[in-house]
C-alpha cells in the first residue's frame, strides 16, 4: 500500500483528509477565527472584553448627572451662593457708567445664555429621551430629523403669515421681503439638514434590515 506524501499538505488539508468518521468536517474558505472548534472561547473572551470596558470609567450621562448633582449641592452653600450671585451682576448686570444703562456686552451675554439653555433644554430633554430608548446612534438621528422638520414648518408659517412682531415699517430701508430674508434662508439650510438626516435614517433602517 503506498502511503501518501504529507510534505507538501498544510495543516488544514492533512486534518480534513485523516479526520476520523466522528471528527466534524471543516468548511472550505471559512477564516480559521470563525471555525467552530475556536468560536465559543473567542465569544465568551469577546462578551468579557466588552463587559469590563462598559463598566470601566463613566459615561456622558453620568459624568453631566455628577456635575448636576454637584451644582445642586453648591446651591445650598451660602458663600457659593453668594460668588454665584456676584457672578451673575459682573456678566448679565453690568451698567454702562456713561449712559446708565445694561452695557452691551451684557446684553450679548444674555442672548447667549438664553440660546444655550434654550438648545439644551429642548433639543437636550428630547434627546435624553430618545437615547435611553433607542440607543446613541437611532435616538440622534431621530432627533435631528425631527428638529430640523420642524424648523422648516415654523420658517415657512413666517414667510407666509408675515412677523407678528416688528412690522417692516419698523425698519428703515426694508420692505416686506427683505425682513423675510433670514426666515427664508433658515428655512431652506433647515430643509437641506431635514433631507440629510432622512437619507441617513433610511440607510440605518437598511443596514439594520440586513444586519
Amino acid at each position: 500500500m503506498e502511503t501518501p506524501d504529507i510534505r507538501h499538505q498544510t495543516p488544514d488539508s492533512r486534518r480534513d483528509g485523516h479526520a476520523g468518521a466522528g471528527a466534524p468536517a471543516v468548511e472550505e474558505g471559512r477564516p480559521a477565527s470563525v471555525r467552530p472548534e475556536g468560536s465559543k472561547s473567542a465569544r465568551v473572551k469577546d462578551i468579557a472584553t466588552h463587559l469590563l470596558r462598559d463598566e470601566s470609567g463613566l459615561s456622558s450621562l453620568e459624568k453631566l448627572g455628577l456635575a448636576a448633582l454637584i451644582v445642586s449641592v453648591l446651591s445650598f452653600i451660602p458663600a457659593a451662593r453668594g460668588l454665584l450671585g456676584d457672578f451673575y451682576d459682573a456678566v448679565f448686570k453690568s451698567v454702562d457708567e456713561e449712559t446708565g444703562e445694561i452695557a452691551s456686552s451684557s446684553i450679548a451675554a444674555r442672548g447667549v445664555l438664553i440660546t444655550v439653555v434654550s438648545i439644551v433644554a429642548f433639543l437636550g430633554s428630547g434627546l435624553l429621551l430618545l437615547y435611553t430608548n433607542l440607543g446613541r446612534r437611532l435616538s440622534f438621528l431621530v432627533a435631528g430629523t425631527a428638529t430640523f422638520g420642524w424648523m422648516v414648518i415654523g420658517g415657512a408659517l413666517f414667510i407666509i403669515y408675515a412677523p407678528r412682531g416688528l412690522r417692516p415699517r419698523v425698519f428703515e430701508g426694508l420692505n416686506a421681503f427683505q425682513i423675510r430674508v433670514p426666515a427664508i434662508a433658515m428655512t431652506l439650510g433647515s430643509l437641506v439638514l431635514f433631507l440629510m438626516f432622512l437619507v441617513a435614517l433610511d440607510k440605518y433602517e437598511k443596514e439594520s434590515e440586513e444586519a
